[in-house]
């Protein structure tokens, strides 16, 4: 593997192409497609200031690296990347990849992040800013995770997390097989119109929760003083720990509250089946 260490480039495309390259405290200044096309391609403690870094890129590993704001878009429609003790600034990161194994990084400016990927993993990542991420993505694992942003994971696809806090309105929606563990999930309308949504130990809050899911089950989970109007359209099975304030028009299933329900509403809107059963233990 060649090495090029303590280096500086700039311009257009100053490593285009290139194969089995290692490189060590190099600068890429403002420019474009600096290593577009290459493969087998290694960075660590690199500074990333241009756009378009990692284009069409198959196999790259990046560590302990920083992409300042100016490197937007700078990994788009590649391969297998490892990012691993990164700082990154930069906005609009993994379109249209597969193969990403993302650790220890965070991302401020998180707009629009990873759309259209699939094959993705992140372990203690946290992203600001960042609406609509995980766009029409598939293929998910997440452990230790923090999300401040609106609309995520929409239309994503077999979806796994673990010890997530997630602010996010409209989140999960259209969303299809996603299992959520020991998590905190905060936001309006929830995972609308999503299939086969799992939810483990977590605790939700936020309006109307939770409604035209096809396949929700919950187990032992908890609701805020926020959340009501539960449920509606949705086929449900499962038990919520503690209180809930309402749950409207569930189309079927079986519902376990271990503790109050304020208001259970089943009125003249309600869909077929029809069937739903929900009981309180108090």
């Amino acid at each position: 593997m060649e090495l090029i260490k303590d280096k500086e480039f700039g311009g257009e495309r100053p490593l285009y192409a290139s194969h089995d390259l290692r490189l060590e405290n190099v600068t890429i200044h403002v420019g474009e497609s600096s290593i577009k096309e290459s493969s087998n391609i290694e960075a660590e403690g690199c500074t990333f200031e241009g756009k378009y870094v990692f284009w069409e890129t198959k196999g790259f590993k990046v560590n302990n690296c920083y992409f300042a704001e100016s490197a937007r878009s700078s990994l788009w429609y590649s391969e297998n990347c490892r990012m691993t003790n990164c700082k990154v600034d930069a906005p609009k990161l993994f379109r249209r990849m597969d193969g990403i194994y993302v650790e220890n990084t965070n991302f401020p400016n998180g707009e629009q992040f990873l759309w259209d990927c699939k094959n993705v993993e992140l372990k203690n990542v946290r992203i600001d800013n960042c609406d609509y991420v995980f766009m029409h993505t598939e293929n998910i694992l997440i452990n230790d995770y923090h999300q401040e942003g609106n609309y995520g994971f929409q239309y994503a696809k077999n979806v796994e997390i673990h010890n997530a806090v997630i602010n996010s309105k409209d989140a999960f929606w259209e969303a299809e097989n996603v299992t959520i563990y020991d998590s905190e999930l905060n936001g309006e309308y929830l995972a609308w119109y999503g299939k086969n949504i799992k939810l483990v130990r977590c605790h939700l809050t936020g309006e109307q929760l939770l409604c035209y899911v096809d396949g929700l089950i919950l187990e032992d989970c908890t609701f805020g003083d926020d959340a009501n109007l539960l449920f509606e359209y949705s086929t449900v099975n499962g038990n919520i720990k503690g209180d809930v304030v309402s749950i409207k028009n569930p189309s079927s299933g079986t519902i376990t509250v271990e503790g109050n329900i304020g208001e259970l509403i089943f009125d003249e809107n309600q869909k077929a089946p029809k069937d739903a059963v929900v009981t309180s233990c108090k």
